[in-house]
C-alpha cells in the first residue's frame, strides 16, 4: 500500500491523522475537503479500524460514490466496501429496514417521493371535503415537512399553541387533522416519506435505548460532510450517535451555508465548539480551484458577514484575469452580451461548451439567456428540469414495482390498478377506500377479501379486482425466484404498460416506450452490479427492492447528473453548490433581485444572500464574470434597477470594467436614476420582449383567503412583493403589498391575482 499521506498538505495531513475525539474541519471553497474525508477514512482503515465501525454521511449519492471510489483507489476494495457510507436518508433508511419493526414497520416499507406525498395529501384534502384552494397541497406539504424536520409529531403539532394560532390566522385550522390523517395513511400503507426517514430514526434512538446503544457501539467513528447544511433532525441524530466515543469529524464551510429555506441551520456548525468543548479545529485555507483574483474577490466579499468562523483563503494558482463585468441596458441585452462573451471565449480559447456556466438567482432569469444562446446556436442545458424519474410512464412502471414489493402501498396501488385500463374506475376505488377506512385495514386487504370487508360492487368488478390481485401476487412470487432485471421486464410486459404505449403509435408513445426501456436498462445495470459485488459486501445483492430504494433516495443533484453532454450549464446558484466550471457568468446582480427583495429585511437573511454570492463566485476556476441590467421586465412590469450592493463589496482593482462612465454611487460602473423612462421609443423597443416574456410565463394565482402579513407574493403585473397588512373580512378583505419598484398597493383579495411564493 502506497504512503498516501504524502499527498496531503500540512493542514490536510493534521486533519486526517487526528482521528480521536471531536474534530471540525472548516474547508474553504476549493480547498480539498473531499480529499480530507476520503483520506481520513483510508487512514482509519489502514490503522486496522473495522470498516463496519465507520459511518460517513453525505448529502448526495454522487458524493458518497465518489468518496468510496477514492478510498478504494487508496487502499484497495477489500475493506473499503464495508464502510457505511451514503446520504443521511439512505443510511437511515438502511437502519430503519433493520430496526423498523420496533416502530411497527416491515422491512419492505415503501419510501414516498415528493410527487407521491403531494398526491396523498391532495387525496386526503378531497376525502375531508376541504377546499383545495384554501388548503393548497403544496402549502400543506410544506407545513407537514416543517413539523417533521423540527421533530414534531401530529400530536405535538396539535398541542403547539403558536402553530395552531398561525394556522387559524391563515384560515387553515384543519392542517393538524390533515397531518394526523396523512401520517395514519402512510403507516397503513407501510410507507414513509423523506422526512420520516429522519424523524423515525430519531424516534427509534430516542425511545429504544438498546437500539441506540447498538449503533453507538457500531459507529465508533463518524464523519459528516457539509455539516453547515444539516437541519435539526440530522443534527440531533448525529449527536446521539456520537455521544459515547465523541469520535466525530465534521467538515464544512459556514461561508457556504445557503439552504436555510430547506431547514438547514448554520448554528449547527457555528456552535460545534459548544457541543464539544474539547474539539480540535482545523482550517483548510489553500484553494486549489481558482485564480488569485477570484479568491481575493471572494475573500473581500465574505468579510462583510458578521456571523462566521474567520479564515483567510489563499492560492498558489496564477493571478488570472480580473473579474469580468457586463453592464446591459435591459435583461434581453444582458442575455445577448453574456452569450457573445461565451461565443468569443469558445472561439479564442478553443473551449468546449461544458466549460461554461451561467448562474442566476431565480429560474425566471433563464429565458433571456436561453434566447440569446439559441440565436448563436450554442447548445445549453438547464438544471432543475423534469427528472427522468418524474415522467408519467416511469412513475407508472415504478408504481408496479412498488406494489409488487409492498402490497400495502396504497398510492402505488391506486396508480397501477387501472393503468392500463381494466374497468376499475373511480367509483370502485372510492368504495374500496371507504371500506378500508371503515375497517381500518389496507386497500389491498379489501381487494383480496371483498366479502369480509363488505365491498359493495358487482360480480364483474369483483372478477377484475381478483385478476389484478392475482397478477400482482404472481409478480411477487417471481421476484423471490428471479433477479431484478428479469422481474422488471416481466412486469413491464405482462402488466400491459409496454403494449399500451406501443399502441399509441405517436411520437410521444414511442418516446415513452424508449424511456421505459431505458429504465429497464438501468435495472439491468443495477442487477449486474449486484452480481459482481465483492463477496465481502454481503448487504448488497442487486435486488428489485434495493433498486427501488436507490431510486427513491435520489437527490436533486443525482437526478441532474443523468446527462453530461457538451452543453453550457444554466442553473440557479443553489443548484451550483458543489460544482465547478472554468468560466462562470453570474447574472442579474441587481438590488431586490440579488440580494432578493425577500431577504433584505434582517441581517441574518442578508448574510445568507451574501453567502450565496460567495458560493457563485467560488464556482469559477479560470474566469468569473458579473453582469447586471439597468432595466428589467418582471411579470410584464418595466422596472428601473440599480446595481447590487454586493458589487460595491468587491475591490475595484479586481474588476475589469470596460467603458467607464460617470454615474451615481461610489462606483464608476455607474448607477441609473430611479425614474420612469421618458422615451416612448424605449418602450416600443421593449414591447416585443414584454410580449415574449408574457407568452412564456405560466402564471397561476393561488387562493388568498389565508393571506397573512409577512408572506411573499407575486402579481402578474406588479411582480414580487411582501404583504404588509391584511384588513377587513369576507368580500371586503384587502391586503397592502409592497412591490419591488412599484411601492405599496392596496388590493381587494376577491379580485387580486396573487401567487403565494413563501410563507
Amino acid at each position: 500500500m502506497k504512503d498516501f499521506l504524502k499527498e496531503l498538505n500540512k493542514e490536510q495531513y493534521e486533519a486526517v491523522v487526528k482521528t480521536e475525539g471531536p474534530t471540525m474541519v472548516i474547508a474553504g471553497a476549493g480547498s480539498g475537503k473531499t480529499r480530507v474525508l476520503t483520506y481520513r477514512i483510508a487512514y482509519l482503515l489502514s490503522k486496522g479500524v473495522d470498516p463496519f465501525h465507520v459511518l460517513s454521511l453525505t448529502f448526495t449519492n454522487k458524493a458518497a460514490r465518489e468518496m468510496k471510489e477514492r478510498v478504494i483507489n487508496l487502499i484497495g476494495d477489500g475493506e473499503a466496501r464495508n464502510v457505511w457510507m451514503g446520504t443521511f436518508h439512505s443510511v437511515f433508511a438502511k437502519i430503519l429496514r433493520i430496526e423498523g419493526h420496533f416502530l411497527g414497520y416491515p422491512s419492505n416499507f415503501t419510501i414516498y417521493d415528493s410527487d407521491d406525498t403531494k398526491r396523498l395529501i391532495r387525496n386526503i384534502i378531497g376525502e375531508m371535503q376541504l377546499d383545495p384552494k384554501q388548503y393548497a397541497p403544496n402549502y400543506v406539504r410544506a407545513r407537514i415537512s416543517m413539523a417533521k424536520s423540527h421533530l414534531m409529531s401530529p400530536a405535538e403539532y396539535a398541542d403547539n399553541p403558536d402553530i395552531i394560532s398561525a394556522d387559524e390566522s391563515s384560515g387553515k385550522p384543519l392542517i393538524k387533522e390533515i397531518y394526523k390523517n396523512y401520517n395514519a395513511r402512510l403507516k397503513r400503507s407501510d410507507s414513509m416519506d423523506f422526512d420520516d426517514l429522519l424523524f423515525n430514526t430519531y424516534v427509534l434512538f430516542r425511545d429504544f435505548a438498546d437500539v441506540l446503544y447498538k449503533y453507538q457501539q457500531k459507529f465508533r467513528y463518524i464523519l459528516v460532510d457539509e455539516y453547515q447544511d444539516t437541519n435539526e433532525a440530522q443534527y440531533s441524530i448525529v449527536k446521539k450517535l456520537a455521544a459515547n466515543t465523541e469520535n466525530i469529524c465534521v467538515v464544512g464551510d459556514d461561508a457556504q451555508s445557503i439552504y436555510a429555506f430547506r431547514g438547514a441551520n448554520i448554528q449547527n456548525i457555528l456552535n460545534f465548539r459548544n457541543d464539544y468543548p474539547d474539539y480540535k479545529l482545523f482550517k483548510l485555507e489553500q484553494n486549489y480551484r481558482s485564480t488569485k483574483n477570484i479568491v481575493a474577490a471572494a475573500n473581500k466579499l465574505i468579510t462583510f458577514n458578521k456571523e462566521q468562523i474567520k479564515k483567510t483563503v489563499w492560492t498558489e494558482n496564477s493571478e488570472g484575469e480580473k473579474i469580468g463585468f457586463i453592464r446591459a441596458t435591459s435583461d434581453n441585452e444582458e442575455g445577448k452580451l453574456v452569450a457573445d462573451a461565451i461565443f468569443a471565449a469558445k472561439m479564442n480559447e478553443q473551449r468546449p461548451n461544458s466549460d461554461f456556466a451561467i448562474l442566476y438567482r431565480t429560474n425566471a432569469q433563464s429565458r433571456a439567456m436561453e434566447e440569446a444562446l439559441r440565436k448563436l446556436n450554442i447548445p445549453y442545458r438547464i438544471y432543475g428540469g423534469q427528472s427522468f424519474y418524474s415522467r408519467k410512464e416511469i412513475k407508472d412502471l415504478l408504481a408496479y414495482f412498488r406494489i409488487v414489493i409492498n402490497h400495502n402501498d396504497e398510492d402505488a396501488l391506486q396508480r397501477a390498478i387501472n393503468t392500463p385500463q381494466r374497468g376499475i374506475g373511480k367509483t370502485t376505488m372510492e368504495k374500496i377506500i371507504v371500506a378500508a377506512d371503515d375497517h381500518q385495514v389496507s386497500m389491498w386487504e379489501v381487494i383480496n377479501q371483498p366479502v369480509k370487508y363488505q365491498l359493495k360492487v358487482n360480480t364483474g368488478t369483483l372478477n377484475k379486482l381478483a385478476n389484478f390481485a392475482t397478477m400482482i401476487k404472481s409478480f411477487s412470487a417471481e421476484m423471490r425466484k428471479k433477479e431484478a432485471y428479469e422481474v422488471a421486464t416481466l412486469i413491464a410486459n405482462s402488466s400491459g404498460l409496454m403494449r399500451m404505449f406501443r399502441e399509441e403509435d405517436t411520437p410521444e408513445g414511442i418516446s415513452r416506450v424508449e424511456n421505459m426501456e431505458e429504465l429497464l436498462n438501468g435495472v439491468k445495470e443495477f442487477s449486474e452490479r449486484g452480481a459482481e459485488a465483492n463477496e465481502g459486501d454481503m448487504e448488497f445483492q442487486g435486488s428489485l427492492e434495493e433498486f427501488m430504494q436507490e431510486v427513491a433516495l435520489l437527490t436533486d443533484a443525482d437526478k441532474d447528473d443523468e446527462e453530461n453532454n457538451d452543453k453550457v450549464s444554466l442553473m440557479t446558484i443553489h443548484a451550483a453548490k458543489g460544482l465547478e466550471f472554468p468560466y462562470v457568468y453570474i447574472v442579474g446582480l441587481e438590488e431586490n433581485l440579488f440580494p432578493s427583495v425577500q431577504s433584505i429585511s434582517t441581517r441574518t437573511e442578508l448574510e445568507e444572500e451574501r453567502r450565496l454570492f460567495y458560493v457563485a463566485l467560488t464556482r469559477a476556476m479560470t474566469k468569473a464574470t458579473l453582469s447586471y441590467a439597468e432595466s428589467r421586465y418582471r411579470w410584464g412590469q418595466f422596472t428601473i434597477t440599480e446595481p447590487s450592493r454586493f458589487l460595491d463589496e468587491i475591490d475595484e482593482s479586481l474588476l475589469d470594467i470596460p467603458h467607464r462612465s460617470q454615474g451615481m454611487g461610489n462606483r464608476s460602473y455607474g448607477r441609473v436614476e430611479k425614474k420612469a423612462p421618458e422615451s416612448t421609443q424605449l418602450q416600443k423597443r421593449n414591447l416585443k420582449s414584454v410580449r415574449e416574456a408574457a407568452a412564456t410565463t405560466d402564471f397561476h394565482a393561488d387562493d388568498t383567503t389565508s393571506l397573512m402579513a409577512g408572506m411573499q407574493v407575486e402579481h402578474p403585473k406588479f411582480g414580487k412583493g411582501k404583504v404588509i397588512s391584511v384588513d377587513g373580512a369576507g368580500p371586503n378583505k384587502k391586503a397592502t403589498v409592497h412591490f419591488n419598484g412599484v411601492g405599496n398597493k392596496s388590493l381587494l383579495l376577491r379580485f387580486a391575482k396573487l401567487k403565494i411564493i413563501s410563507y
